[in-house]
């Protein structure tokens, strides 16, 4: 999981893997009924991309502007590269009082990720992606003492967190939200769309949510990137109103050969070594981006359980480039 705001433009980007395909809608019986909005822009820290389908061509454009202000709103609390956002204060101090509902709901839900996959999951990873970072500038890779020196500042159970307050209740500890942010912006952009009337919609803040489907009625179609080939995809998947995560060992890397990357399992400290790339299907944003890390850290022999209990799909590629699925993964 790497930090967000606190690596390259990439960890919190415009994410290849999950790049629209077809954006522009197709005509079709219903096309003369619906007009579509575009916009690109800057916001979690990369490029961003939405498109809105309504009636009203300008009514799409107005929500695809209160939808862009909720990523604002994301990144205001929770990037670590503002040194006055909420998550910044909490890092430093240890201690937020009066935190945002915003910060509360993703924590909140991030603390039940990290219960249900019994740690595998685990906002507290800061330290190891400074470590990482910092050793990386150096050219080089953490020695054993030093990963576990940042690992012993590692533990979701010393992350406390209520309406009123958060705490860290270790010195050193450090949250990062880019294993979970990007996908609750997206449910905060979706929620904006909803309420202003929009019921087609695609948007990508470095993760993927759909709502509705295209003009031709055909479920909105995004491609998955192939792990070792930049100009190809793995697979298609079909999104008939969910979300779509990926998380990748290529996304951030700390040696060529992929093997330590900004996914961490806070156990060991290291990169899990199983698989390539995991994407989750799952029906919000938050949960399709918390469980690719968190399944990507299980791996392929304890998945199973927590995709069930959270009612999500997947798609895996494993290090040697063998595929498997489950059943109800949306591939198309």
């Amino acid at each position: 999981m790497a930090a967000f705001g606190a690596g390259s433009a990439a960890a919190l980007g415009w994410i290849p893997s999950l790049r629209a395909d077809n954006l522009t809608p197709k005509p079709a019986a219903n096309a003369g009924t619906l007009q579509f909005a575009r916009r690109a822009g800057f916001a979690l820290g990369s490029e961003v991309s939405m498109l809105a389908l309504h009636a009203s061509k300008e009514h799409a454009a107005e929500a695809l502007e209160a939808a862009f202000a909720e990523l604002e709103t994301v990144e205001a609390v929770m990037s670590i590269y503002r040194r006055e956002s909420q998550l910044s204060i909490l890092n430093r101090t240890g201690v937020l009082n009066h935190p945002h509902p915003y910060l509360v709901s993703v924590l909140r839900t991030a603390q039940e990720t990290a219960e249900r996959s019994g740690g595998a999951f685990d906002v507290t990873v800061q330290p190891l992606w400074e470590l990482y970072t910092n050793a990386k500038k150096a050219d080089r890779l953490p020695s054993r003492d030093e990963i576990e020196s940042a690992r012993a500042k590692v533990d979701w159970r010393k992350l406390s967190v209520s309406k009123d307050r958060i705490t860290l209740k270790s010195p050193g500890m450090a949250v990062t939200l880019n294993g979970i942010a990007q996908g609750f912006a997206a449910d905060c952009a979706v929620t904006a769309l909803k309420a202003r009337g929009v019921t087609h919609a695609l948007l990508n803040s470095g993760e993927i949510a759909a709502l509705g489907k295209k003009a031709s009625n055909d479920p909105w179609t995004v491609g998955i990137q192939h792990p070792r080939r930049e100009d190809a995809y793995a697979g298609l998947a079909k999104l008939d109103g969910l979300c779509l995560s990926t998380s990748g060992d290529y996304q951030t890397t700390f040696s060529n050969d992929f093997l330590y990357n900004h996914i961490f399992d806070p156990a060991t400290g290291r990169s899990p070594t199983a698989f390539s790339s995991v994407s989750i299907a799952a029906t919000s944003g938050t949960l399709a981006d918390a469980l690719s890390t968190a399944v990507f850290v299980l791996g392929p022999e304890r998945r199973a359980q927590l995709l069930k209990e959270c009612n999500a799909s997947g798609f895996f590629i494993m290090k040697d480039g063998t595929t498997l699925k489950t059943a109800d993964f949306p591939l198309s």
